[in-house]
């Protein structure tokens, strides 16, 4: 069971990460500025009370589950974990608010710029180390297959 919600969290994560920064990069090209403030009112609620939740969730359980084993996968998780987190709460965060600020104000000006530029600039890292966390994950799961891959047999040929 505890599979599962690790899966259900890391894909739920992941899929409001990439729906902030669509939206965000959608708005930005073809939205206007009450648009753009509603995007980025949203991202900071409910967006960050949904994300939240669903990061530690995945932590809690991914912590859960590697509680009895070792090894360099597990050890480049906890790794590339650390680094969404403290992503997560050092820049993506403070961004999410001060553009939400920005925006609600209607400063759309270079420093609104600069903070969008690095918010997705950190978003995209965060979903990459996600991915790659997903990845690792589908490998460290015994009798389970990579969605995508077929199971070799014992002779080391596809069935």
């Amino acid at each position: 069971m505890t599979r599962v919600i690790h899966g259900m969290a890391a894909l739920l994560a992941t899929a409001l990460i990439a729906t902030f920064l669509g939206s965000s990069v959608t708005v930005e090209l073809v939205g206007r500025h009450g648009a753009i403030a509603t995007v980025k009112q949203w991202i900071v609620f409910p967006g960050l009370a949904m994300l939240v939740p669903a990061l530690a969730l995945t932590g809690l359980s991914g912590l859960r589950l590697a509680r009895h084993r070792q090894g360099a996968l597990l050890a480049r998780k906890l790794q590339r974990m650390r680094l969404v987190a403290a992503n997560g709460l050092l820049i993506l965060t403070p961004c999410a608010l001060y553009l939400d600020d920005l925006a609600s104000a209607g400063r759309f000006d270079a420093r609104f710029a600069v903070f969008q530029g690095l918010e997705l600039c950190a978003g995209c890292a965060n979903i990459a180390l996600m991915a790659l966390n997903m990845r690792d994950g589908w490998r460290m799961s015994r009798g389970h297959a990579v969605p995508g891959r077929l199971e070799r047999t014992e002779t080391g040929r596809r069935p």
